[in-house]
């Protein structure tokens, strides 16, 4: 899927017009749906600014605008045969039919999707058990891996959050 189907998804999920999302970025009323359309079928590419711009606008990392082009299930294919070769993925079946796993011990870096995917199943199971809201798990997925608490990848504090902290516990154990 390329950006501009990704902007669309993302704006009718959001029940905005081309021309609402337009007009919220900047661009003149007049135009605002012009624009949108033509970044919308790929006519236009935008640039990173304005990639930026569109996915604070429609609440979504800019991560979750820019994924890998996969337009036809031949792509699709490759894509997925590219990530058996350097990530380990297999392919098997199982009771219930065709399935994908991971190999983690292919290398260092089957490990590191094999985290993600797992964090990412955790979040569908919770949403299945109805511990999340569907809200929340979209939020998640759509700007991970900001709200993923299950691994390494959670935010840490800025440097004058820390500082404070530090200079607070100072003061306690210096009394």
């Amino acid at each position: 899927m390329a950006i501009g189907e990704r902007i669309r998804f993302f704006r009718t999920m959001r029940g905005m017009t081309q021309k609402s999302l337009g007009m919220l970025l900047g661009f003149p009323e007049k135009s605002a749906d012009v624009r949108l359309a033509q970044y919308e079928t790929g006519t236009r590419t935008p640039k990173a600014d304005l990639t930026a711009s569109l996915a604070h606008t429609l609440d979504v990392s800019p991560k979750a605008l820019a994924v890998p082009d996969i337009d036809s299930f031949i792509g699709l294919a490759h894509t997925l045969f590219t990530l058996e070769d350097v990530y380990g993925l297999r392919v098997c079946s199982d009771a219930e039919g065709v399935c994908l796993r991971m190999d983690s011990s292919k290398s260092r870096v089957a490990d590191e999707l094999f985290k993600i995917l797992a964090a990412w199943c955790e979040q569908a199971s919770r949403l299945e058990n109805g511990e999340i809201t569907q809200e929340e798990y979209d939020r998640w997925r759509y700007y991970y891996p900001e709200f993923d608490t299950t691994q390494h990848w959670v935010k840490i504090p800025s440097q004058t959050l820390s500082d404070t902290l530090a200079r607070s516990f100072k003061d306690k154990l210096d009394s």
